[in-house]
């Protein structure tokens, strides 16, 4: 992975390129705003959602405005099932850590594309500050007289043995939920394909580098790290003006 995350930041350093055409249909929008989905080989299936505007600084660039909003989980994560009713949860898992990542940046444009076809081509760096909600990993406990009681999980509380947990609890308990501070940073490639004039759909592709002030707690009996390395692919949907 460390390779693939060289090669990423490699390219996208690249100086600039002056391989555009003449005609581009974004000389003609001074913003736009993007929105999508995150996936990324710390989120699972789908890791969170992506907010961006930008404005033009001159023919080959833009200013960028970001927001990030992923959950960042354990490798060691596996689900579970309980023996009693069925349902799952996540065994070993002390804590959720959702990333919050408001983000300047910068787009230079390394391909342009003809009006409504083609695909235009962009370098994206950007850096910000992260906000890690750390929310307590709460389970359902049989504590065996017919009472169910809600805590969070405790590798050396005997009573959180698999054979006593009945399954997750209410995502909504917020009890216990801290704030880890940090700070990250991003590099990629932004491949945008040809819509209507005012809007397009494309895709991003890069490395993402997140470090804490100090560990954060996912899962307790494995290794917890304050510095994350991911590769992520954005989805979005892009409006101009």
């Amino acid at each position: 992975m460390k390779r693939i995350i060289y090669c990423i930041f490699l390219i996208c350093l690249l100086p600039t390129i002056s391989w555009a055409q003449e005609s581009d249909e974004d000389d003609e929008y001074q913003t736009d705003f993007l929105y999508g989905i995150n996936f990324n080989t710390n989120g699972g299936l789908i890791g969170g959602l992506v907010l961006r505007y930008s404005t033009v600084i001159d023919s080959k660039m833009k200013q960028t405005f970001g927001l990030e909003i992923v959950n960042v989980k354990h490798p060691k994560e596996i689900r579970s099932q309980s023996a009693t009713n069925g349902n799952t949860y996540i065994y070993g898992k002390s804590n959720y850590l959702f990333a919050i990542r408001p983000q300047y940046g910068r787009e230079l444009l390394l391909f342009r594309k003809a009006p409504e076809e083609g695909v235009r081509i962009s370098a994206i760096g950007a850096i910000g500050p992260s906000f890690g909600i750390v929310k307590p990993y709460f389970i359902a406990l049989d504590d065996g007289f017919g009472n169910v009681t809600i805590e969070q999980f405790d590798p050396g509380n005997i009573r959180h043995s698999q054979q006593n947990i009945l399954g997750s609890a209410a995502f909504t308990r917020l009890t216990g939920t801290k704030i880890a501070m940090g700070i990250h940073a991003k590099a990629g490639l932004s491949f945008e394909i040809g819509g209507f004039r005012s809007s397009a759909t494309g895709f991003e592709v890069g490395a993402l580098v997140e470090a804490y002030t100090k560990k954060v707690i996912i899962v307790p009996l494995a290794e917890n790290r304050s510095v994350f390395t991911s590769i992520y692919l954005n989805i979005f949907f892009k409006s101009k003006r």
